[in-house]
């Protein structure tokens, strides 16, 4: 089963995400950025979810970490974010996500059907 990495700092998100994907997904959960990525270094998921605005550190300093690790760089990397105005998708894409979902999540094919494509496609997609 494909391993996801959900990247969260609320919780009822968090149970959310579970409720959607637990079925079809093992999932690992963080709160914030800086245990999500030594979690990554111990086991490396196939996909990251992950919010924009954490405590301390946020998604984006969390995504450039990433890329900037040989060992990370190429995983496939999902917005799951509130910024949902004009430019935000384009924002985030051009930050290096590979995709954008916006919460709250409304429809869960939303999600299902951006995760199952980046997995399909490979690393990086």
């Amino acid at each position: 089963m494909k391993r996801i990495a959900v990247v969260e700092d609320n919780p009822d998100n968090r149970l959310l995400v579970r409720a959607i994907m637990q079925d079809s997904y093992t999932l690992t959960e963080y709160d914030s950025g800086p245990p999500a990525l030594l979690g990554f270094q111990r086991e490396r998921p196939d996909l990251v979810l992950l919010d924009i605005s954490l405590p301390g550190m946020d998604g984006i300093e969390v995504l450039h970490r990433m890329r900037a690790d040989p060992e990370l760089r190429d995983l496939p990397v999902i917005a799951l974010t509130a910024h949902a105005m004009a430019g935000d998708r384009e924002r985030y894409l051009a930050e290096g996500f590979n995709d954008y979902v916006t919460k709250p999540i409304l429809n869960e094919d939303d999600l299902l059907d951006a995760v199952a494509r980046l997995l399909k496609k490979g690393p990086c997609g």
